[in-house]
């Protein structure tokens, strides 16, 4: 009797519903919309299959016109708002990052651990205008963001392998590329409960992050502040994160 494989990732994504992911994942934060030829570049899929596959997703309204090119849709904004776990966590973080901002003046962060980079359910920006690396939604790696020291701190020593396996790729002159200090750094976060990065994702700002953690102490996200490094003070900004991380806490064992 033959054995049937499971499917890799490479049949997965050969897969209709494969290739109509690659055509959504196509999309970064950063595109307005894609062309037709974008899409076929970065998928890798056949022109012909990607602008038929293109039109079903226009019809569900997972995608949309943008003049001759493609935007992602309302539609997934919506679904993405009903996922329940994220949904649960922002809903408990929201107010106490209000309470931080006016506390701080300065940016606040909460985010997730999402594989080996970090996802940032949650921002609340003081300034307008201010343009920063993070998003709603957004990614950024674990290596070099305080959330993501602080998630990547408390994690299996596995994670940390497979963060480094992947490179440490600068986004700065001013990223920490050396394993050995990354795990110098995880070290004293563990023992200190706080995390910072100075000009490590963008120059001229540093942020500081606290665990937020679950009822057996497990961080489920990471609180942080994040400020121009003129104005960034640890000592002072560590203690107003506890306080809001405490109380996210609280709330989330209480829905539970």
């Amino acid at each position: 009797m033959s054995v049937v494989p499971s499917p890799g990732p490479t049949t997965t994504m050969n897969s209709v519903l494969g290739k109509a992911q690659l055509i959504i994942e196509a999309f970064t934060v950063d595109d307005e919309s894609l062309s037709l030829t974008d899409l076929v570049r970065r998928t890798g899929v056949a022109k012909a299959s990607v602008h038929r596959l293109a039109q079903e997703l226009l019809t569900w309204g997972l995608l949309e016109r943008a003049g001759t090119g493609y935007r992602l849709g309302l539609k997934l904004f919506e679904i993405g708002h009903r996922v329940p776990r994220q949904r649960i966590v922002r809903d408990a973080a929201l107010p106490y990052m209000e309470d931080l901002l006016l506390a701080t003046r300065e940016t606040v962060h909460f985010a997730i651990r999402h594989g080996t980079e970090v996802l940032y359910l949650e921002k609340i920006v003081v300034h307008r205008g201010l343009s920063e690396q993070s998003r709603v939604a957004g990614r950024l790696p674990m290596y070099c963001t305080a959330t993501g020291k602080m998630l990547l701190a408390h994690a299996p020593d596995e994670l940390f392998t497979q963060v480094v396996s992947r490179g440490l790729r600068p986004l700065t002159r001013h990223t920490i590329t050396a394993p050995a200090v990354l795990r110098g750094q995880l070290e004293k976060i563990r023992d200190r409960g706080v995390a910072t990065e100075w000009e490590e994702t963008r120059l001229g700002y540093a942020s500081t992050a606290v665990p937020v953690p679950d009822v057996d102490g497990v961080p489920i996200g990471a609180l942080s502040v994040t400020a121009p490094t003129a104005r960034m003070n640890t000592a002072q900004v560590a203690g107003a994160l506890r306080t809001a991380a405490n109380g996210i806490a609280r709330t989330l064992r209480a829905t539970r």
